[in-house]
């Protein structure tokens, strides 16, 4: 089975918390605080696996979690930092985030690694507050938490050739004359549900991956059919041969075929309507005459495209334009033919510390990401922890725009769950 679509979700570790300890040996009176720190959260990766070729894998798990740091503990031991997750997928992945659309990597050669989510950094132990004023503080930060995303994994085929067409015209066969790959052959639609892919071998020693796509009807380019998956699968090939039923087998008529093929491949992506075509005039075997052959010639001229004379089936032809074909593979660059954008890494160490008030009836409701990380890492319930809670307010600015926004003493102020009287 060919999966090349999946919807998935990955987690980073949380970080350990840090420990609130103090020394305690014999004959040392006064030990001083020893909490150690709390390991790192950790990482999650994508890896590009050569020996995969499918995204089946993703069809039956779909959570995937990285292992939580470790907590501190007393004589500055810090907590054990959580294992990465190794994500594999095959080459010729796209990683999206699925809120946004947007690219996140494109994963194209083979060892290939990324970093896509980082884990919570680890809470620091109580050895780190003391000054000397403050020589025996009893709190420690928790760990960050690690995030969790939403992502869309893509398979784009990696092949030099794409062979598109209606559904119908032979492409399939063509594949299994010049390769070892056979495809399901049938005279009927659709025979053709999932790419296939294959190796063309020339006389010349030359050889080049060659993939049939499922054909295309009209309106695939705004998901009809299995429309806008097939189309996925071209944006990575160099060359299109364009595969036109000239015997006119079905009624229809080659040049509107042709039009309307480019027409679909336009509205996908205007720059894949401008790779690089090859006209093949299949089943000449089975013309009539050659009226349809001709008015096809005619538009190849006009267009200034090459064309060829095939037939799939007694093999007429095959030889000369897959010799034709390789020799101009090695006038076409290798290029990155998807647009990603800028690439994206999810990184809570450079997330900003934004944050929101708001006055709903009377009381003052903070949120925002400032807040979830602060609220997230303290102890409410002890004094030197709310004080320092207090502090970072004041430094991340939340205290300000509370002034601003009016407050006054005695008003209710929420910070996510907790609510607090304010005071002066």
């Amino acid at each position: 089975m060919f999966i090349d679509y999946a919807k998935i979700i990955i987690k980073s570790g949380d970080g350990g918390n840090g420990a609130a300890t103090f020394r305690r040996e014999k004959y040392v009176a006064a030990g001083g605080p020893d909490g150690g720190d709390g390991g790192k959260g950790g990482d999650i990766y994508f890896i590009v696996d050569p020996d995969a070729n499918t995204l089946i894998d993703f069809r039956y798990t779909k959570k995937f979690k990285a292992e939580n740091g470790q907590n501190g503990s007393g004589s500055h031991r810090f907590g054990k930092s959580g294992e990465d997750y190794y994500i594999k997928v095959p080459a010729g992945t796209i990683v999206k985030d699925a809120e946004s659309g947007k690219v996140i990597v494109d994963l194209s050669e083979p060892g290939q690694k990324e970093l896509i989510l980082k884990g919570g950094r680890g809470g620091k132990g109580n050895s780190h507050f003391a000054t000397s004023t403050r020589q025996a503080p009893r709190f420690a930060i928790d760990g960050e938490k690690g995030k969790e995303k939403e992502l869309i994994l893509e398979l784009k085929l990696l092949a030099d050739v794409g062979l598109v067409g209606f559904p119908n015209v032979g492409k399939s066969t063509i594949l299994s004359r010049v390769t070892k790959a056979t495809p399901k052959i049938a005279d009927y639609h659709f025979t053709t549900i999932d790419p296939n892919l294959g190796v063309v071998k020339t006389e010349y020693g030359n050889s080049f991956v060659l993939a049939d796509i499922p054909g295309i009807i009209e309106g695939a380019s705004e998901g009809i059919g299995l429309g806008t998956q097939f189309l996925r699968h071209i944006e990575r090939t160099r060359l299109l041969l364009h595969v036109i039923d000239v015997a006119g087998t079905e009624g229809r008529n080659p040049v509107d075929d042709f039009n309307r093929i480019n027409e679909e491949l336009k509205k996908y992506s205007e720059k894949l309507s401008k790779r690089k075509q090859i006209i093949v005039a299949n089943k000449i075997d089975s013309m009539q005459d050659d009226t349809n052959y001709k008015e096809l010639e005619n538009l190849a001229k006009e267009k200034d495209i090459e064309i060829y004379k095939i037939s799939a089936i007694t093999g007429d032809g095959i030889k000369e334009l897959f010799n034709h074909v390789s020799e101009i593979l090695k006038t076409l660059p290798k290029e990155d033919i998807i647009e990603a954008e800028d690439r994206i890494i999810y990184t809570l160490e450079d997330e900003k510390d934004e944050f929101t008030v708001e006055i709903i009836d009377g009381e003052f409701i903070v949120t925002g990401s400032a807040v979830e990380r602060l609220m997230g890492r303290v102890n409410i319930g002890d004094n030197e922890s709310y004080a320092y809670m207090e502090r970072m307010l004041k430094k991340i600015g939340i205290e300000q725009a509370l002034k601003e926004k009016g407050v006054k003493e005695g008003d209710t102020v929420k910070l996510l769950e907790w609510e607090f009287e304010w005071y002066e």
